[in-house]
């Protein structure tokens, strides 16, 4: 066990000493330094670290024994410090290497194009550039997808509130995706993302600032294990005004997120039904994004159409927008 804490950053004889306290509660120095071979002086420098690393304690009534902290806080905090530090090391290292493609991509234009390769390499990429965008972050979102796509993005809220300016166009299918528009795409929304629906995309895309672009490789439905990451080049800038383009044709889907609280407009779950047919949803995409049967949400669509006194949805969106709805 002493082997494996001192990976985490912790001295010898720190762990074999941790180990022995683990082991034997109520344990003195001199008790310690006994059972792990050392000097008292060595035994009670390693005891000292420890309750410095939040590791070990005094006893309440003798003060001259130690307890031990329970191992899953004491290592478990070793690890996130080590985590923390391996965050900042691999930072530090796309920073060098973005300096390093900046510098030679004036001599040697094969650097305007990296490929990535494997789920965690593209993953750890895609942090990077939530962490160190500068002023905002553009991405075209659609299936399939190699992360869990409802899965909490605690990185992206925090640069949020931060003031970075995150703009999303989601293609109908990433919002139908059964408790994607609830629990993700809506809470994103909420902490200020900027999010509109088209119904089909061109590509999987993410964009940073004006600097880089990650374009997963797919082929057909399926995406491959592996991304091209565009560098400041002609090709960047095409990414750029592709994605202003479709941004402008695009539909908010703040449209879909009202609270119905002002009688003037829609109830709430009227507003999300008319953010998802503007965007072009599939009935039975509306269905699945919304967590409805196909009975109920045929129902809803019928009860809307006849609210705004409109005989196909193209009728409806107009009736809708005419009243401020959308």
């Amino acid at each position: 066990m002493s082997e494996a804490l001192s990976a985490l950053g912790l001295a010898e004889p720190d762990g074999q000493v941790y180990s022995a306290l683990v082991a034997n509660p109520q344990s003195t120095a001199e008790d310690l330094a006994e059972q792990c071979g050392l000097t008292l002086q060595q035994s009670g420098r390693a005891l000292d670290r420890l309750a410095q690393h939040g590791m070990a304690t005094r006893a309440p009534v003798d003060r001259q024994r130690f307890l031990p902290v329970a191992p899953d806080v004491a290592i478990g905090t070793l690890i996130g410090h080590r985590e923390a530090e391996l965050r900042h090391a691999r930072a530090e290292m796309h920073r060098l290497m973005d300096a390093f493609r900046e510098a030679s991509r004036y001599t040697d234009p094969a650097h305007s194009v990296e490929v990535l390769t494997g789920g965690e390499a593209i993953a750890q990429r895609l942090e990077h550039i939530t962490e160190t965008s500068q002023y905002q972050v553009r991405g075209f979102d659609c299936p399939p997808y190699i992360q869990d796509p409802v899965a909490d993005n605690p990185v992206q809220r925090r640069r949020l509130k931060e003031g970075l300016r995150l703009r999303t166009i989601y293609d109908r299918e990433a919002v139908a995706w059964p408790g994607r528009l609830e629990k993700n795409i809506l809470v994103g929304v909420e902490d200020g993302e900027e999010a509109r629906v088209r119904p089909v995309l061109p590509m999987k895309m993410i964009m940073s600032d004006d600097r880089m672009a990650i374009v997963p490789i797919s082929v057909g439905d399926s995406v491959l294990d592996a991304a091209y990451v565009i560098h400041p080049s002609a090709l960047l800038q095409a990414l750029d005004t592709l994605f202003e383009a479709e941004w402008e044709r695009a539909v908010q889907l703040q449209a879909a997120i009202g609270s119905g609280e002002d009688s003037l407009e829609p109830e709430a779950d009227h507003r999300k039904l008319l953010g998802l047919l503007a965007a072009g949803l599939t009935d039975e995409s509306i269905a699945r994004s919304l967590g409805w049967s196909a009975r109920t949400t045929q129902r809803r669509l019928q009860s809307l159409m006849r609210e705004l006194g409109a005989t196909t949805r193209f009728q409806a969106g107009m009736a809708a927008r005419e009243r401020g709805w959308l």
